[in-house]
């Protein structure tokens, strides 16, 4: 089976190749992304392997099975990138990641939290200016605080015991509670009591019509002041104009996101010598406040063994014609 890879990144190349490395596959590494104006190149591939920035809508998926393709391998968990009901429709099959590292994204997620109580980023800056004062970088105790969790799969459900770890009261909501999170003293509650006792959100659900912007005027509205919000999942959770007009008032205390909605044309690129356009994203580096990474998370060497090898068994497993769990 031939394999086009796209969005093949410098830092992935390596356990990419190991694991294809005597596979049986034929894979073709190429740094650009997937999309309508990109499609085209998959021409003479049974396969297509992509990440969360790939543009797989129904057009795309048309272009790609009339040039041959039969199966799209995703490198991640989510896959609210691609139109499944269109895959279907021209009998793509779609395979991905479902877990690779949670303890990876779930451990970022607590750095972040971290760095933005207290002020990691501002001591940083401040100490290499040779500025020792102490002014503004007051944090608050984690242990006896409230942290709420939306989400508790298994990257939720990691991040819930290092904070009960730190000491925290841990509020969780998810429709399918799960029990040994309740045994080791973790509340399921309704997103109203997140939102009204928690000193900090952390977000680990997926996305979908039902979540996209989760956090919004409503939401922020009903949180406790001072709350810290942390996103480590998808960006489509959070609307940035609310978080950005929360942040002004002061009603978040702050922010700190390894995603963001509009990425896709930012994120996993050098950008430096480049004017950004992107006027909300550029408006958030602005606060003091914020805290954000360049969809970092999952990035350790143990999630990108298993990503990659992961990756190659479910390409196996279709080449073969063998039942693969991680179809969707």
């Amino acid at each position: 089976m031939k394999v086009l890879v796209y969005s093949t990144r410098k830092d992935e190349r390596a356990f990419l190749a190991d694991a294809f490395s005597g596979s049986g596959l034929s894979p073709q590494f190429e740094e650009i992304h997937l999309n309508a104006r990109t499609a085209a190149l998959a021409e003479g591939y049974e396969a297509v392997s992509i990440f969360v920035n790939d543009q797989v809508d129904a057009g795309v998926i048309e272009v790609l099975a009339a040039l041959g393709v039969r199966v799209i391998a995703l490198r991640c968990a989510g896959y609210n990138n691609v139109d499944l009901e269109a895959a279907t429709q021209f009998s793509l099959q779609v395979v991905r990641v479902p877990a690779y590292s949670p303890y990876a994204v779930a451990e970022h997620a607590v750095a972040l939290l971290l760095g933005l109580n207290r002020h990691i980023h501002k001591a940083y800056n401040r100490v290499r200016e040779g500025n020792f004062s102490l002014d503004g970088l007051v944090g608050f105790d984690l242990h006896g605080k409230s942290v709420g969790v939306i989400g508790t799969g298994t990257i939720g459900q990691v991040f819930c015991s290092i904070m009960r770890g730190f000491g925290s009261q841990v509020l969780a909501f998810d429709p399918y509670p799960n029990q040994s999170l309740i045994d080791d003293g973790v509340s399921y509650v309704g997103l109203e009591d997140i939102y009204q006792w928690s000193d900090v959100i952390s977000l680990h659900c997926p996305l979908t019509p039902q979540t996209h912007h989760l956090v919004d005027d409503g939401a922020i509205g009903r949180m406790k002041p001072g709350v810290l919000l942390i996103n480590t999942s998808r960006g489509g959770l959070v609307d940035t104009q609310s978080v950005i007009q929360g942040l002004k008032s002061g009603h978040l205390g702050g922010l700190a996101l390894d995603v963001y909605e509009e990425e896709a044309d930012l994120f996993f690129e050098d950008l430096s010598d480049q004017v950004i356009a992107d006027d909300d994203l550029m408006r958030l580096t602005t606060f003091p406040n914020v805290i954000i990474t360049g969809h970092q998370a999952f990035l350790t060497r143990e999630a990108l063994q298993n990503i990659a090898q992961t990756t190659v068994s479910n390409l196996t497993l279709l080449a073969q014609s063998q039942p693969c769990i991680n179809q969707l």
